[in-house]
């Protein structure tokens, strides 16, 4: 096992361990511990008792984070002409059809979201192979396949992030920046956490919210108290 750094041992000494902390509490430490040079990102894992593999305690969707998620989103905007000026108009980075399906056949993935109309869906799902397993893959459950590409356009800019529980359980979700006060980092905590317990699966029994944790990208993880919200049991 490595042996902690000089900065590492002063953030998990901030820390109990044994302890589980209150959001507020919580967002005010991760600020405290974080150590990195840079504007970190903050980051929110939400352990859940459901089962992946089982369709029907699967645990998807989207949630608009209040104070935004504190980093610039690439946007491709894959449409017909008589939508373009539409999606640019809405702040779209990349707009066009033809020449990115190939662009993006041929290995380029330089963008965070990908939206689309259903109408060119027929290209887009030749993709699947490239843009799957990297999360870009457009989906009408997401909202990334619209005929609303203005509206989709700034939701995604104003901080609408789209979730999925992995194969082990869990929701790795980015919920801000370390420059965020704890407050705004609470806020958009707070609506993640709630966008979640809205979506406990009926079938479920037992435990929902096994375990929440709240980290920067060079911090240590800090537990949350899930009892703090409704239905996590």
């Amino acid at each position: 096992m490595s042996k902690l750094t000089k900065n590492q041992k002063t953030a998990e000494e901030k820390v109990d361990f044994g302890k589980q902390y209150r959001l507020l509490e919580a967002c005010r430490l991760v600020k405290e511990t974080n150590y990195a040079k840079f504007d970190a990102s903050v980051d929110l894992a939400v352990r859940l008792g459901v089962d992946p593999r089982k369709a029907n305690q699967m645990v998807r969707g989207v949630v608009t984070l209040p104070h935004g998620t504190g980093k610039v989103t690439r946007v491709l905007v894959l449409c017909t002409p008589d939508k373009e000026n539409e999606a640019r108009e809405a702040g779209a980075d990349y707009v066009g059809l033809d020449e990115f399906v190939e662009k993006i056949k041929g290995g380029w993935t330089d963008v965070d979201v990908i939206i689309c109309t259903p109408s060119v869906m027929g290209k887009v799902g030749a993709l699947g192979r490239i843009l799957g397993p990297r999360g870009l893959m457009p989906n009408p459950k997401t909202g990334t396949v619209t005929m609303e590409i203005g509206k989709a356009v700034k939701e995604v800019k104003a901080g609408k992030i789209d979730f999925k529980v992995d194969k082990t359980g869990i929701v790795h979700a980015a919920i801000g920046k370390v420059s965020f006060n704890a407050e705004q980092l609470a806020e958009n905590a707070q609506e993640l956490l709630n966008t979640i317990v809205k979506l406990k699966p009926q079938s479920l029994k037992g435990t929902y919210v096994k375990s929440i944790f709240i980290s920067s990208t060079m911090s240590p993880g800090i537990c949350i108290d899930s009892k703090t919200f409704s239905a996590a049991e």
